[in-house]
């Protein structure tokens, strides 16, 4: 499915001008999860990799870890009262003897293109429930010179921002810069599980000699979805909030926040970019 972006009429002003035409915007739909039939959670997202979102999603919730813990995943048909599919309810059907997590009210979550991950909103819940724990990988060493340079490769390979100005995007990188994958989505958790639920699939989990790039804030959903799927190193453009530096510091995980040009900030793992702890003190850097 391609529904990626949609046509829409906008009264354009411009040093006083008026005028009409046609603007190309990202689109925006809801898409409602079903594992083994019944509802797990809905998402607003950009219509696209679906199946990969999908698989992304339970890697997060501790679900499924291997690409043989999934059957199949379908699109279901008759989503609507005349029975046609709308392409927007997925059903993931696990293997035979892989559990099923206990699916309640609590754990049916809606989660909007801004808020991710609702339904396990705790440190514990994490560290507990890791595939694999970060702080057991081989070391992976990045150079802070070539992390600088991560996001402008984002930015390039961004083509659907190129014509809506309204996606978010996720990235994995190698140590070495080579960008790997790349998904774009109106919402940024969405694009990291597209990520996760790829590489799913493929037989590539866990992630562990990648870097994870974002294009926006870093916030405990995120950091949680790169240590479910076992990657070292999160990255982001903006700012990480306090739980994701509490995660990040307690699961090994590298965090980096603020990375514009040839600054950043590092919140936690910094051994990972051969830096030394223990800086001037002083306000905290921006």
């Amino acid at each position: 499915m391609g529904r990626v972006t949609e046509r829409r009429r906008v009264v354009r002003v411009r040093d006083g001008a008026v005028s009409t035409r046609p603007d190309t915007l990202v689109a925006e739909e809801p898409l409602e999860i079903r594992l083994n039939g019944r509802p797990l959670a809905i998402t607003m997202r950009t219509p696209g990799d679906d199946f990969a979102l999908a698989a992304g999603f339970l890697v997060s919730e501790g679900v499924v870890g291997r690409a043989t813990d999934v059957a199949n995943i379908v699109y279901c048909a008759g989503a609507t009262e005349d029975g046609s599919n709308t392409y927007n309810v997925v059903d993931v059907r696990l293997a035979p003897g892989v559990p099923v997590p206990d699916i309640t009210l609590e754990r049916n979550v809606y989660t909007t293109s801004s808020c991710g991950l609702c339904g396990k909103a705790s440190l514990d819940a994490v560290r507990t429930t890791a595939w694999w724990p970060i702080a057991d990988t081989p070391p992976v060493r990045v150079a802070p010179e070539l992390l600088a340079i991560l996001p402008d490769r984002l930015r390039a390979a961004q083509r659907v921002f190129d014509r809506t100005g309204g996606l978010h995007a996720a990235a994995l990188f190698s140590p070495e810069g080579e960008l790997l994958d790349l998904r774009e989505d109106v919402g940024r958790h969405n694009a990291v599980d597209k990520l996760i639920g790829r590489a799913l699939r493929s037989g590539e989990l866990p992630l562990s000699r990648t870097v994870l790039l974002v294009s926006g804030r870093a916030s405990f959903e995120l950091a949680q979805k790169a240590v479910m799927a076992g990657i070292p190193v999160l990255a982001a453009v903006s700012a990480p909030s306090s739980l994701a530096v509490d995660l990040a510091a307690e699961t090994g995980l590298t965090l980096v926040g603020f990375l514009r040009g040839g600054s950043m900030n590092v919140y936690a793992g910094e051994r990972r970019l051969g830096l030394e702890a223990g800086a001037t003190a002083g306000a905290p850097a921006r």
